[in-house]
């Protein structure tokens, strides 16, 4: 799967390693701004007027990480045969981003083709016939 699908495609299925790199990948970004203090919060009342919060570079950062955390989650969804509509799970307070989490870094995809498309490693179970053969 080339790059350009993988970030920004909602078809197909990938396995949990493209999952855990996006989220390591996230974490490292936003942790180093962090670090260097671009996202610092500041809770003094006048936080606008002192120049605190969130800045323009890190809402940047987030945003161009939505759309490929987006992607993959969905052909992680596809993955274990459940709609990419499954991301909304998300939304739902505490226990959704724990159902998330569980379905796209734990559980393993169905084994051999479903209604996504191939199993994301090329692997056909034995006593099954490929897509188109």
């Amino acid at each position: 799967m080339s790059w350009k699908t993988l970030l920004f495609s909602f078809q197909g299925r990938v396995g949990r390693g493209p999952y855990w790199g996006l989220v390591v990948v996230s974490l490292l970004v936003l942790g180093g701004l962090s670090a260097f203090g671009v996202m610092s919060v500041v809770n003094a009342p006048d936080a606008a007027a002192a120049g605190g919060g969130l800045g323009v570079l890190p809402i940047l950062v987030m945003l161009l990480l939505l759309w490929p955390a987006l992607a993959i989650q969905a052909k992680r969804w596809h993955d274990v045969d459940k709609s990419a509509w499954w991301i909304l799970i998300g939304l739902v307070p505490v226990i959704g981003g724990l159902v998330a989490l569980v379905f796209n870094g734990f559980i393993p995809g169905t084994p051999g083709a479903n209604r996504f498309g191939p199993a994301p490693d090329g692997h056909v179970p034995a006593g099954t016939a490929p897509i188109g053969g």
